[in-house]
């Protein structure tokens, strides 16, 4: 977790405050650019080397400058589309997809030896294909360059989100930066919350869960994989939540405000509700470029069921390019189908939700959400193994 290193608050994060606060208006934006691409620089120099770093830099900066061209209808936005998506399953997708059909890496004639993930790119294709299509439908200015790359490359939503809107993100800008004993305050407060979230819960709820795999599964009792769920389920959640306070904080720290991602997701009553409150920048992207475009709930029942499970399905691949995620994503898919068929059996029956039905209705939901984290956290055979314990207790 970069958000942990000393590198991030002392290379990057109080330089680049200072500076963003001393240089006059127009130059604000660049402060942001530069320290954002030496950002992307150093860490993907440190995980990668030097030559996928650089050429890491040289995709996104080919992305950014594209972008540049972007008009209201105009075909070159959705060429920008199809290169994002291209860039984001040759990078992120490629052995997986071709392992589908060769699943010895071996025997594999396209399997791609030395593949390296860019650095946050998940997130920077979201974003560059959020801009082209409000450009496309002339809901967002294009802004200046240094706006538009301070925007692509603003580092502390860079590896972790939240995902931003160009539209929201381009007016703070322009803030006055008077106040900055209030900035200072609630972004270091935020910034120590996410910190205490990581280190004191998510780290701790982590060595309960890393070692867990089929040969220990074999041995476990249905109280310990029970409790190695809940284990898994507080360390997702703090861990992920606290690296957006973090996120949330620095950027108050230049006067400015990013979208919030969590608010208290394992108290909701329905797996809807669930994903209202869960990764909330991931959830509108996924409704307003995924689910409406399919057309949305305007559409023939069954379409709609099938837009929802193509959406999910989307979610699940975004997270990582393996099996288990695109259950993961069935998963919630079928949740979400089963939650709209009671909903609407319930606006029939138009009857008052008593305290007894929030009750089970919550503890569904929360059981439902946990079980899916066995799926995103386990390859297929290791969560197999995992329910055939868990159910049948052999």
């Amino acid at each position: 977790m970069i958000f942990n290193t000393v590198a991030y608050y002392l290379l990057f994060l109080i330089p680049a405050v200072i500076a963003y606060r001393i240089v006059s208006k127009p130059a604000r934006p660049w402060v942001l650019t530069v320290f954002g691409v030496l950002f992307f620089l150093y860490f993907s120099y440190t995980e990668m080397g030097g030559t996928p770093a650089a050429a890491c830099v040289l995709i996104f900066a080919w992305e950014t400058a594209l972008s540049r061209f972007y008009r209201p209808g105009s075909k070159l936005c959705l060429v920008g589309i199809g290169q994002s998506i291209l860039i984001l399953l040759i990078f992120k997708y490629w052995n997986f997809f071709t392992g589908i059909i060769w699943p010895d890496p071996n025997l594999n004639p396209l399997y791609w030896k030395g593949m390296f993930l860019p650095l946050g790119v998940s997130f920077f294709t979201f974003e560059f294909i959020h801009y082209a299509v409000d450009r496309y439908y002339n809901r967002v200015e294009a802004g200046t360059v240094g706006e538009y790359t301070s925007f692509i490359f603003f580092y502390p939503t860079m590896i972790a989100g939240p995902i931003k809107r160009y539209q929201y993100f381009r007016p703070s800008l322009e803030n006055e930066l008077v106040d900055w004993g209030t900035d200072l305050n609630r972004g270091t407060t935020r910034i120590l919350s996410g910190l205490v979230k990581k280190f004191m819960i998510a780290d701790m709820m982590t060595a309960l869960t890393i070692h867990l795999n089929v040969a220990d599964i074999a041995f476990a009792s249905r109280p310990v994989l029970c409790l190695w769920l809940l284990a898994y389920g507080i360390k997702i959640y703090f861990d992920f939540s606290g690296y957006s306070d973090i996120a949330i904080g620095s950027a108050r720290l230049f006067g400015m405000k990013v979208p919030e991602n969590f608010d208290w997701p394992y108290l909701q009553t329905s797996i809807s509700e669930f994903w209202q409150h869960w990764h909330i920048s991931l959830y509108r992207w996924l409704l307003d470029y995924v689910f409406i475009p399919l057309g949305g709930s305007r559409v023939k029942p069954v379409r709609i069921y099938t837009n929802i499970m193509l959406t999910m399905l989307v979610s699940g691949l975004w997270h990582g390019a393996a099996m288990n995620f695109v259950v993961w994503g069935t998963w919630h898919g079928m949740l979400l189908c089963v939650h709209r068929r009671w909903a609407q059996f319930r606006q029939r029956i138009a009857s008052p939700v008593s305290l007894a039905e929030k009750i089970v209705a919550w503890t569904l939901t929360f059981v439902c959400v946990q079980i899916g984290w066995a799926f995103f956290a386990m390859n297929v055979p290791t969560f197999s193994a995992f329910f055939h314990r868990l159910i049948l207790g052999r």
